[in-house]
C-alpha cells in the first residue's frame, strides 16, 4: 500500500492506493498531519500522483469527472451504491430515496453505504441528499459543513 497527503480546500487528505488502484481517500488525523510534514512522505505511486493531479483540478473547478482506477473494498450492495454515486453528474444531486428505488432497497441502506464510502470526493457521496433537498449526513471532514463546501465547489447551494 502506498499513501500520500495533500492539502485541499476541505482539509488535509490522505490518499491510499494498492498496486495501480486508488483504495481510499480520508481526512488525515492531527497526528498524521504533524508526522507527515515532519518526516515527509515516500514518493507517491503513479496512480496517487494522478489522483493528486485530478483532485487539484477538481478543487480548482477544472475537472468535472474523475478518471481513476478504483478498488473500493465493501459488500456487493455497497459497491452498487458507490457505482451509482459515480454516475451522478458534477453539479447535480440525487436522493437517498431515489437511489433506493433504483436499487430495490431502502433509503437508510443507501445512507449507510454512503457513510462507508472509502473513496469520498472521487466517489461523490456528497452529491446524495435527503428528501426535499435536505442535507442528510456526511461522515468526512467536518461533517455537513464539508458536504456543503464540496457541493458549493460544484455550484450547488443548499438552502
Amino acid at each position: 500500500m502506498s499513501i500520500c497527503y495533500i492539502d485541499s480546500a476541505v482539509g488535509r487528505l490522505a490518499l491510499e492506493a494498492d498496486d495501480d488502484c486508488v483504495t481510499g481517500v480520508r481526512w488525515a488525523s492531527a497526528g498524521e498531519r504533524a508526522a507527515s510534514s515532519v518526516t515527509g512522505a515516500a514518493k507517491p505511486s503513479p496512480v496517487l500522483k494522478e489522483a493528486v493531479r485530478q483532485l487539484d483540478r477538481y478543487f480548482n473547478r477544472k475537472l468535472r469527472r474523475f478518471e481513476l482506477p478504483l478498488a473500493a473494498r465493501g459488500t456487493d450492495y455497497q459497491k452498487r451504491v458507490w457505482a451509482m454515486m459515480r454516475e451522478i453528474p458534477f453539479g447535480e444531486t440525487a436522493t437517498y430515496g431515489g437511489m433506493a428505488m433504483a436499487l430495490g432497497s431502502g433509503p437508510r441502506a443507501v445512507g449507510m453505504a454512503c457513510g462507508r464510502n472509502p473513496i469520498p470526493i472521487i466517489v461523490p457521496c456528497h452529491r446524495v441528499l435527503g428528501a426535499g433537498g435536505k442535507e442528510g449526513g456526511f461522515s468526512g471532514g467536518r461533517g455537513l459543513p464539508t458536504k456543503r463546501q464540496l457541493l458549493a465547489i460544484e455550484g450547488v447551494i443548499l438552502l
